[in-house]
């Protein structure tokens, strides 16, 4: 198995590194009340998912 000869510095390791970053969550807008979701989950407002009532809520 390969050794590396020499010390890689911090910048040679920065820039490897530098993808590595977390990408924000998308959110999109939901179409029966208008509030913000995350993407493929069921509306915290209103309860909908996908057109349907998933989840009964108290009331807006």
């Amino acid at each position: 198995m390969a050794n590396p000869k020499r010390r890689s510095s911090n910048s040679r390791t920065g820039k490897r590194r530098t993808h590595w970053k977390l990408k924000t969550p998308s959110s999109i807008e939901c179409p029966q009340c208008g509030q913000h979701k995350l993407a493929h989950r069921i509306c915290g407002n209103c309860g909908y998912y996908n057109g349907r009532e998933v989840v009964e809520t108290e009331g807006i």
